[in-house]
């Protein structure tokens, strides 16, 4: 199933809903597990769980495990971080919980922490710990490279996995449970914290003795919290149904036990290979995400068959009436004002051939816009590997870090494309300033991520928070940009520049023609606001649970219907430009450089609108570092989202405009 799964995504993309089974390919290879006593150097029998950073859907903050005060491990170590890891701030450590594989484990005590009244650095720590469960942040374990998830009944009798669990929740000063709260009657003391100081957990394992390889896999692993008041550390009993109160008001001493439960259960139909997929079918976007399909192909359909109509019929009559009045009938013309008049009765069937002396006229500031055009045919080409590797299964959320990663290392290395087409467009526009073509083309839009980035970091490090990306690691990143990603520019736009200039089919006349009076819809602005919706229409929802998974911290998995997606908005892109290029040249406005790049680059502005309708209705984020980053990170996506459509439409348009005037005899 798996691998059938793998081919079908490779061929195409249809099957990306249950592309979630087409995860371990070779890199993630599969750990065995024995009992105690029978383990060997292929065989572990030390279970080891790992804690990541804890975030909340109410702050864009994330912190470290032991920034809470909870339980460490006296061989504290860190498992190797790739690059990707580090850019999203994911900080795994190891953790005192470890347990032998099928041993179970009754009401274990971890550590306890204590907390004075009269410390004032105790006091520091609790308050910390109360403000991390006010604000709902969530534990991320991991065991065997995979969440401990914590399953509960939603609506409708489904069952929703999640991969994390809160630290604690808190009942109000009018009696009403908060968030976690709910989950327990017994929560209901007003003005109190809940801690989550104890976890049953339940480890699921597949045995292959029965398929022919020594030991057992992991194949799943959840939990349950609960809060436990402990009174004697002698006598732990995890049954107790006492919970474990902190007062609003730190008046007494403070004393939390951390204790764990672990069970083993044995399960002979789920494969090692299968074994995320309890955690992402129980996330029901499957359906929506075809109607998003859906939607999207009758966008597609609709402005395939308008171009399909003007190409075919519009476009086909106009250049037949125009290049049917052949040199053979231009003899039987008694002067040379009826040739010519001639010819001016087939133009003026049509205000699109009017302009072919005008058509290709240079742009104004066609410096920017090459290098925007180079730019974002970087961005285009790393997105298109990127997609296409995630929907083989090598970046999938197994793989931690893994998309990042690749983004990062595939934009470095295309710099050679972004050079080559930003120095050959701008020779074709006539410039003569290589040198500030190429060095914008390599500084100018990465300069502007880089410094965005820059003092996103800035208020983070100011904020103590995990997401902060070290300093060795933005010395990195910098080596990458000036020492691979500037030189390969440099690279390609010398072959660029020894490269003759793209050869236009119809010469440009000296003296430019007067675009006449244009009704308000061929007028640039409304028709570059128009141009952006359609494509927009294209990816709002699978839009939303790109925002999910950024700043509600869900999983997403379904790089199938991502990169269908991709595809769509490729096409609608192309033919929502070449349509509106269309109605502007018949308006016998010829300025469509710019233009043809701004329609679809619009789209970027209907995004940010989204993400800030997003921000206020589906989000809980207060604070202002918070709000700060929220919007500093999504001005990033804005500006990369808007060079990768522009050079879309640019393209489309492009091709387009070359096409129709080629086939058009210029006397």
């Amino acid at each position: 199933m798996t691998l059938r799964i793998r081919f079908g995504c490779a061929l195409f993309c249809l099957l990306a809903s249950r592309l979630c089974s087409a995860f371990y390919l070779p890199g993630l290879a599969p750990v065995s597990f024995c009992e105690n006593g029978k383990g060997t150097e292929d065989c572990q029998t030390l279970i080891q769980l790992f804690v990541n950073r804890l975030d909340s859907v109410e702050s864009v903050l994330p912190y470290e495990y032991d920034v809470f005060d909870f339980c460490k491990d006296e061989e504290e170590r860190r498992p190797s971080e790739n690059l990707g890891q580090v850019l999203f701030g994911e900080r795994i450590e190891s953790s005192p919980y470890k347990f032998n594989f099928n041993e179970e484990v009754k009401c274990k005590k971890v550590c306890q922490k204590k907390y004075a009244k009269d410390s004032q650095q105790d006091a520091t720590k609790l308050d910390f710990l109360k403000m991390g469960m006010q604000l709902n942040y969530q534990h991320h374990w991991i065991v065997d490279n995979m969440p401990v998830t914590w399953c509960y009944d939603v609506e409708d009798n489904q069952k929703y996995c999640n991969p994390g669990f809160p630290i604690g929740c808190l009942v109000g000063d009018d009696g009403r449970p908060k968030d976690a709260c709910v989950i327990n009657s017994d929560f209901h003391k007003k003005s109190t914290f809940y801690v989550f100081n104890h976890v049953d957990l339940k480890i699921t394992y597949h045995n292959g003795d029965k398929d022919g390889w020594r030991g057992a896999r992991l194949v799943a692993a959840t939990m349950e919290p609960k809060s436990i008041e402990h009174t004697d550390e002698q006598k732990l009993d995890c049954e107790k149904a006492t919970p474990m109160e902190i007062p609003v008001k730190f008046e007494n001493d403070v004393q939390i036990i951390y204790t764990y439960s672990v069970t083993f259960v044995e399960n002979t139909e789920i494969k090692w290979a299968s074994r995320w997929d309890y955690i992402l079918v129980s996330m029901p976007h499957t359906n929506i995400q075809w109607f998003s399909i859906m939607n999207s192909l009758v966008i597609v359909l609709f402005l395939s068959g308008m171009v399909a109509m003007i190409m075919l019929r519009t476009l086909h009559k106009d250049i037949a009436r125009y290049n049917q009045v052949d040199q053979a009938d231009l003899i039987k013309l008694p002067s040379a004002k009826e040739k010519s008049l001639a010819y001016e009765d087939a133009q003026e069937e049509s205000g699109w051939k009017q302009v072919h002396g005008d058509v290709f006229r240079p742009p104004r500031k066609g410096m920017l816009l090459s290098v925007f055009v180079g730019q974002g045919t970087q961005i285009f080409i790393m997105t298109f590997i990127t997609l296409f590797l995630a929907c083989l299964g090598f970046l999938s959320p197994a793989n931690r870090g893994a998309l990042m990663t690749c983004s990062v290392v595939l934009w470095v290395l295309l710099g050679t494309p972004a050079g080559y087409v930003s120095a050959r467009l701008y020779k074709t526009f006539g410039g003569e300033k290589w040198k500030s073509n190429v060095l914008l083309t390599a500084l100018l839009c990465p300069g502007v991520v880089f410094a965005d980035f820059f003092l996103m970091n800035l208020i983070l490090w100011v904020e103590g928070s995990s997401a902060a990306i070290p300093f060795g690691t933005l010395v990195a990143i910098l080596a990458l940009w000036f020492g691979i990603s500037v030189p390969l520019t440099f690279v390609g736009a010398y072959f660029g520049f020894k490269k003759p200039p793209i050869e236009q089919p119809v010469r440009t006349n000296q003296i430019p023609r007067q675009i006449p009076e244009q009704s308000f819809f061929t007028k640039p602005i409304p028709g570059i606001v128009m141009g952006g919706i359609l494509p927009f229409g294209c990816i709002f929802i699978q839009l939303f649970f790109i925002l999910n998974s950024i700043w509600s911290h869900q999983m997403y998995y379904m790089f199938g219907f991502l990169f269908l997606v991709f595809i769509i908005l490729l096409i609608t892109c192309s033919e929502a430009t070449i349509l509106l290029c269309y109605f502007h040249l018949c308006a016998e406005d010829y300025h469509w450089w710019w233009r043809s790049f701004l329609t679809s680059g619009f789209t970027a502005v209907y995004l940010f609108v989204y993400a800030v309708h997003y921000f206020y209705s589906k989000l809980q984020i207060i604070g202002a570092a918070s709000t700060i980053l929220y919007f500093g990170y999504t001005m990033i996506m804005v500006l990369i989202f808007f060079l990768f459509t522009g050079t879309i439409g640019f393209f489309a348009c492009f091709w387009f405009v070359n096409k129709i005037y080629s086939v058009v005899k210029v006397d």
